[in-house]
């Protein structure tokens, strides 16, 4: 297991943290590996009851990481070869690497709750969406925030968006790539419940679904999964194909540049 993501389990609880305290926990390569890795762990952990997903340091997740976007600016796509290409897909898989990040919770038996602080941005976010429950804090910076880099959200996120939010609220978000906190967040409905210790929260809800008869709680997430699931690998393959005529093209070029020179952008028509 790398070092980027550990994983401690007490008590039926795997306790999952995020570790890359430097950049607020963002995306990398090395970072999408060890996260999809860990939910591949856990989906064969028999003693594993619940699990609980969190960011070390002042962050849940940041979202990509600054060299991610230098890479998608250069042109790379799903063929190139490079450890933890989030446009890699395994034969027999739904979701490419970028996508598993956050649909492995999903696919983990057991229920997963994401505590949530700091920033949730973009890859974070959806990450945040593909758990179960999301306990986030009110102060806690969200956003769909791929368009202001000339993307889509590709992570599973146009998927699980029209599932928890009504498909206008959905459509603004992620059109409009704002920040909006934790508190708005909860009256949307994309936080399950808000605290100012989420962790700690999570963690005593983990102790009060570990403490109920594993298999029923096991068979009615599998119960929901059924219906919240249909259609998921459709729409993760549509979502590959956009992103994939985006990836350096002239205008998400022209988005990262405009950001990293914290300038307006010239799109062409």
């Amino acid at each position: 297991m790398s070092d980027r993501v550990t994983i401690s389990i007490s008590d039926g609880i795997a306790d999952v943290r995020f570790d890359r305290v430097d950049k607020r926990n963002a995306l990398d390569g090395e970072m999408f590996a060890a996260i999809a890795a860990a939910g591949e762990r856990l989906k064969n952990e028999p003693a594993v009851r619940v699990v609980v997903v969190s960011g070390n340091g002042p962050s849940f997740c940041a979202g990509l990481d600054f060299s991610t976007f230098e890479s998608m600016a250069g042109g790379d796509t799903a063929d190139t070869p490079r450890r933890g290409n989030p446009g890699q897909i395994e034969p027999g898989q739904i979701a490419h690497l970028g996508q598993q990040v956050a649909w492995v919770w999903q696919e983990v038996p057991v229920p997963v709750i994401a505590a949530v602080h700091g920033h949730a941005l973009g890859g974070g976010l959806q990450i945040a969406l593909g758990a179960d429950i999301r306990i986030v804090h009110p102060d806690t910076q969200m956003s769909v925030r791929e368009v202001y880099w000339g993307l889509v959200p590709d992570m599973t996120g146009t998927f699980v968006l029209s599932r928890l939010v009504r498909a206008d609220v959905a459509k603004e978000l992620t059109f409009t790539a704002r920040v909006f906190s934790g508190t708005e967040a909860h009256e949307m409905g994309l936080a399950t419940r808000l605290s100012d210790q989420p962790l700690q929260d999570a963690m005593a809800l983990a102790t009060q679904i570990a403490g109920n008869s594993p298999g029923a709680v096991r068979g009615s997430k599998d119960l929901f999964n059924r219906m919240f699931a249909d259609g998921a690998a459709e729409q993760f393959a549509a979502e590959r194909a956009v992103i994939s005529a985006q990836i350096g093209s002239p205008n998400q070029v022209e988005a990262v540049m405009a950001g990293f020179e914290k300038r307006a952008p010239v799109y062409a028509d």
